[in-house]
């Protein structure tokens, strides 16, 4: 029994040390976070636009989240900066936002 318990951990703490990277932050438990994609200037009086996407369980995401389409929700023609926000609980549901600022 000790030994099993031994390996178990052994087991939890080697995948717990192995994640895998990645370029945006992830919590096993909880997300929100918004990152920078790119800018190229800093001009004020800029549109935003948006774009979203959600996933379910990990299994299926539907949405569009692409920079076009922020672009085109926004009437932006010419972009100034790109951000990107991610929010999930448990890994159950996510939420994934582009946002796109410019003229």
């Amino acid at each position: 029994m000790k030994k099993s318990l031994i390996l178990l951990a052994a087991a939890a703490v080697a995948a717990m040390l192995s994640g895998c990277a990645s370029t945006v932050p992830q919590g096993v438990i909880y997300t929100d976070v918004k990152v920078p994609v790119s800018a190229t200037a800093n001009e004020t009086g800029l549109k935003v636009g948006k774009s979203y996407c959600k996933s379910y369980v990990g299994m299926v995401t539907i949405g569009d989240a692409s920079i076009e389409a922020a672009k085109k929700n926004g009437g932006i023609t010419k972009v100034v900066s790109v951000d990107w926000k991610a929010k999930s609980v448990l890994g159950l549901i996510g939420e994934y936002e582009c946002i796109v600022k410019g003229q």
